[in-house]
């Protein structure tokens, strides 16, 4: 207990301590992100039926960064692996550290005793409030049970006892409201753009965002042990809205952070998501939609005034952030859905056309459905 209490106020001065470095990290712009896969090589992570939870995350975070990459170029972006491999936790945080990174986004699956549980949850670090968060926490931190020197990088700890994350109990990140703000994007995307169970926003001491001196967060796409849900996780088209989702609020969270230390880049003038279907239908090519709201500044489309409006979507054109409801195959189709969007208030809603997310002109419409 001793030798505990020891380590538990070293935790507390290099917490303190902590402090000024990380205040001079602060900066006026989003430079730098590191999105780590976790687990990897000797460490399987979660083991669904046909699945394991290295696999998945990786292929998520590499595709998370790939959206960045194309639609962000002013960001750098940095993997703590891209292939199969074990990297320590420590090492992870220590990646970060020293790339100065803005945000780290740890991305993970989920794993229950019980086939039932599924849905989507991003961490931020903190004290656990109940048993499923702790779950949670341990089975993530058991990562260190596969490396050498875990003893001595994490003064003691023990991922499997309890106690031991009595310790978190006073950390209090330098960065909590950052970290929570993006943690609530990024579940506002997955609940809003791939239709996933929103298990909310919650804390748990993990020990990778414990070591990284910026804002950060672990994101638990959903739980392998439900079949239906691992099945998503495990498809190339479940993989791709899922990092887009993770993108989409990065993309989010950067705008409006570069927005209040008045730095923020003019937006592009058109940004295009060929990649990012609605998973609901997916269409192929032509597709129509109703058009109805347009502002010079973005809005989450959880927003209170998009309510019932189905298959909302939203894309940048010429600085104005364009809102669309509905997802067509036939142009009739989108008619009779702009009939209900006027009833609901929207009198100024009309018909746009769009190549998979591509907005197209009408007359790019019109030879598209000659072709076919």
């Amino acid at each position: 207990m001793m030798k505990f209490l020891i380590h538990f106020l070293i935790t507390c001065l290099l917490i303190l301590g902590l402090g000024l470095d990380l205040e001079a990290q602060k900066g006026s712009k989003i430079r730098t992100v590191v999105i780590d896969a976790g687990h990897g090589g000797k460490d399987p992570g979660a083991i669904g039926n046909n699945s394991r939870e290295k696999h998945i995350a990786l292929a998520v975070a590499l595709q998370t960064g790939k959206y960045i990459e194309k639609y962000l170029p002013d960001v750098k972006v940095i993997y703590t692996r891209k292939d199969d491999r074990f990297i320590p936790l420590h090492t992870r945080a220590a990646i970060a550290n020293e790339n100065n990174a803005d945000f780290f986004i740890s991305i993970h699956c989920n794993s229950n005793s019980s086939t039932r549980a599924y849905g989507s949850e991003t961490y931020t670090m903190g004290l656990h409030k109940n048993d499923a968060n702790l779950g949670t926490a341990m089975l993530e931190n058991a990562a260190i049970l596969f490396e050498d020197d875990a003893e001595e990088q994490y003064e003691g700890f023990d991922a499997h006892s309890t106690e031991s994350y009595i310790r978190f109990s006073l950390f209090q990140n330098e960065y909590q409201d950052e970290s929570n703000l993006l943690a609530a994007y990024i579940q506002d995307q997955f609940k809003s753009r791939v239709g996933r169970r929103d298990r909310g926003v919650n804390q748990a001491g993990f020990l990778v965002l414990w070591r990284t001196a910026m804002p950060g967060v672990l994101v638990e796409l959903g739980f392998i042990s439900n079949p239906t849900e691992e099945k998503f996780l495990m498809s190339e088209n479940g993989q791709a809205f899922m990092a887009s989702a993770i993108y989409r609020a990065f993309k989010y969270y950067k705008l409006e952070f570069e927005k209040e230390n008045q730095v923020a880049e003019k937006p592009e003038p058109e940004i295009k998501y060929l990649e990012e279907e609605k998973p609901s239908e997916a269409l192929n090519g032509l597709n129509y939609r109703v058009q109805f709201f347009t502002n010079r500044s973005m809005m989450l489309l959880s927003n209170p005034r998009f309510a019932d409006l189905p298959d909302l979507f939203m894309y940048e054109q010429n600085g104005l952030y364009k809102y669309t409801t509905g997802l067509f195959e036939t142009f009739n189709g989108a008619r009779d859905h702009l009939q209900k969007v006027k009833a609901k208030g929207f009198n100024d809603a009309f018909v746009v056309y769009f190549n998979y997310d591509e907005r197209i002109t009408k007359e790019e419409a019109n030879k598209m459905e000659s072709s076919n």
